[in-house]
């Protein structure tokens, strides 16, 4: 822990000074509040009650609420952040709060009987069930650091998932959870405050218990088992304990966002050194910011409406927190391949891609031509054919065209970083798309498509090219590419909580986009697919020796006489205008941009023309395909093809990510 942990000094600081400051903010804070609350009208002694109705049952509960669970999620962080030896560890990164809010979802939407147990009991189950899944996957690596973001965010990934798919299954009824899932602070008297306080208690007395094997925690597994720690049973202990407290809050609140990544930081920031002093401090931290938050967004809503929910506001600050936060990380994770390092190569690559035709071409059949209906699987024919042709051949098309371009882009990606595990998903680039909708939406409220499209290019653009700016210095090594690409797209989807927490007609049309709905999808978008994916690969034609140097690094590119900043950015901005036409129909979601690259590279296409073209290919036929399942498998009702291809993609990925340190990819 103590080279990933340990600040800077910073002289003239310390807790007392920090904790003193933040006690002075919040009572300004509390008295601005109480000072500024909108006078309500009415009759004069009527008024007055109503608004000591609201200061003792609302704006005071709230507070209160917001002071303990920042400082319950504070703990949670520096816990996880301990115990796992990890700077960028909290409820956020690990999947934890995700696995709650989907549990949660779970037990509204489809099991109500669930509804019978505690919501603390449902949240930290399906919290406990994600983070088994983040330790199982980065055991082999001694929790290393990054694997445990990257399985965390691909946990999240798929949690949220299933999590947007239930809600759009059971309509405005689970809606609501999604709002929730915000978190937001809002009460209405002290219920919340009453079940929080003992948690908390209880919370703060374990880990004053476990403050000495904490202590021997910071120092490497060897030396604590020479002084008598079972490293195992102390490990889960602590775990536990934050999943615990992270969970409680989440059942009562909502997911707040990296709040127990932010807090343990600015506790070392401010000179805490000690377990003891970074674990108090981060839950005094914790509770402070949490409470700003929310207060700012209360002072800046319009009526004391919240400008935003809490935990969307302080997901704000996540992303960028990452990124400053990348230099400490100390990662054994290598996975920087070479594009001469296929599995294996096809001697007769021409044949390869005559069989991969012929295969995709047999899933455009058959998704044309097979459908389901009470009786079962029906083939339709002739007359039926023809009237189903106009409903089944544009979403066909659009979702073959947008999963041959997040395919080309993935590919783009991983031969510009020589990471084989880039890809517009990972790396952010599809979320910043979905950023780029959110601005329009709150600006026109509702655009035409074109105007989408345009907001989503200029959003994946940015985000492509901030990431590789912020990853260049480091040689775009597989760790700061693959964290950053975490941190943008945290940084992304917390913008588009904003709409989301909303709950509105905008809010519908983004978590339409971000399931990847192809129900709708007519002539337009299948014009759009084939028009961009036509317009925007054909340049590739041109770029076969970049796409072969590039991944063999910079000192080589150059000294092979290569322009590598001006190759960089030209590939860069394709790939991010293929990312956002492909997004646009089939949602951030899909991990094609992941797994059709790699399955060209594992079936042996070598050189970039030839994988180039293979990809296209497996892209097309993956989303093709997942269209097609995805009106088979729970007839009469469709799962939207995004998350369908997500859940058919996320395991392949955590697969991946569970191989051994070094294993050729």
């Amino acid at each position: 822990m103590a080279d990933i942990a340990r600040p800077q000094p910073r002289q003239g600081r310390g807790m007392a000074v920090a904790g003193l400051g933040i006690a002075c903010l919040l009572l300004l804070l509390l008295l601005l509040l109480v000072w500024l609350m909108p006078a309500v009208p009415g009759e004069p002694g009527q008024a007055e009650t109503l608004h000591s109705i609201l200061l003792w049952h609302s704006l005071m509960p709230r507070a209160a609420l917001a002071l303990l669970a920042g400082a319950a999620l504070g703990l949670s962080g520096a816990l996880l952040q301990h115990v796992l030896r990890n700077p960028i560890a909290d409820a956020s990164t690990l999947g934890i709060a995700a696995g709650a809010q989907l549990a949660l979802t779970v037990a509204l939407g489809m099991a109500p009987a669930l509804l019978l147990l505690p919501r603390e009991i449902i949240a930290f189950g399906g919290g406990v069930l994600s983070l088994a899944v983040v330790l199982a996957l980065s055991w082999r690596r001694q929790l290393d650091p990054v694997t445990v973001a990257l399985s965390g965010m691909i946990v999240t990934m798929i949690a949220s998932a299933l999590s947007i798919a239930i809600i759009l299954a059971r309509g405005e009824y689970v809606m609501s959870i999604f709002i929730w899932g915000s978190g937001s602070l809002s009460q209405q008297d002290w219920s919340g405050v009453l079940s929080l306080v003992p948690r908390l208690i209880v919370g703060a007395i374990a880990t004053a218990l476990l403050m000495r094997p904490l202590r021997v925690l910071s120092l490497d597994d060897a030396a604590a088992r020479s002084l008598g720690v079972s490293i195992h049973a102390t490990r889960f202990a602590v775990l536990a304990l934050a999943v615990w407290l992270a969970a409680s809050v989440t059942a009562i609140v909502g997911v707040i966002g990296f709040l127990g990544l932010a807090a343990p930081a600015i506790a070392r920031y401010c000179g805490a050194r000690t377990t003891t002093e970074i674990t108090t401090g981060a839950a005094i931290i914790g509770a402070g910011l949490l409470f700003a938050a929310d207060s700012l967004m209360q002072l800046l809503g319009p009526g004391f409406s919240d400008l935003a929910p809490a935990g969307a506001a302080t997901a704000l600050f996540g992303g960028p927190l990452l990124l400053l936060l990348l230099p400490r990380l100390r990662s054994t994770l290598n996975l920087q391949v070479a594009s001469v390092s296929a599995i294996r190569r096809l001697s007769r690559p021409v044949v390869g891609l005559a069989v991969l035709f012929a295969g995709v071409t047999a899933v455009f059949l058959g998704a044309l031509a097979v459908g389901a209906s009470d009786d079962g699987l029906t083939f339709s024919l002739g007359a039926s054919f023809a009237d189903l042709l106009p409903f089944r051949l544009p979403r066909i098309v659009a979702a073959g065209g947008a999963g041959a371009m997040l395919a080309v882009a993935g590919l783009i990606m991983q031969r510009i970083t020589g990471n084989p595990l880039a890809s517009p998903e990972v790396l952010g680039v599809s979320a910043g798309g979905g950023a780029g909708l959110t601005v329009v939406l709150f600006l026109v409220g509702f655009p035409t498509p074109p105007v989408m499209l345009g907001a989503m290019a200029i959003g994946a653009v940015v985000t492509f090219l901030l990431m590789m700016a912020l990853t260049a210095r480091s040689g775009f090594s597989s760790e700061r590419v693959l964290l950053a690409g975490v941190a943008a797209g945290a940084l992304a989807m917390s913008i588009m909580t904003l709409v989301l927490a909303q709950g509105d007609m905008r809010s519908y049309i983004l978590l339409l986009w971000l399931s990847g709905s192809t129900n709708n999808a007519g002539p337009l978008h299948a014009g759009i697919a084939l028009g961009a994916l036509v317009v925007l690969v054909a340049p590739l034609a041109f770029c076969g020796r970049w796409l072969t140097i590039l991944p063999l690094g910079t000192a080589v590119a150059r000294g092979l006489g290569l322009q590598v900043a001006r190759a960089r950015l030209m590939l860069a901005v394709l790939a991010a205008l293929l990312t956002a036409a492909g997004s646009f129909i089939v949602g951030p979601l899909s991990l094609t941009g992941l797994v059709a690259p790699h399955l060209a590279r594992m079936m042996g296409f070598q050189k970039p023309g030839h994988q180039l073209l293979a990809a296209i290919l497996l892209g097309a036929g993956v989303l093709m395909g997942a269209d097609w399942l995805s009106r088979l498998v729970i007839y009469p009702y469709q799962i939207p093809l995004g998350l369908f291809a997500a859940l058919i993609s996320g395991p392949y990925l955590l697969w991946l990510l569970s191989r051994k340190s070094g294993s050729s990819t």
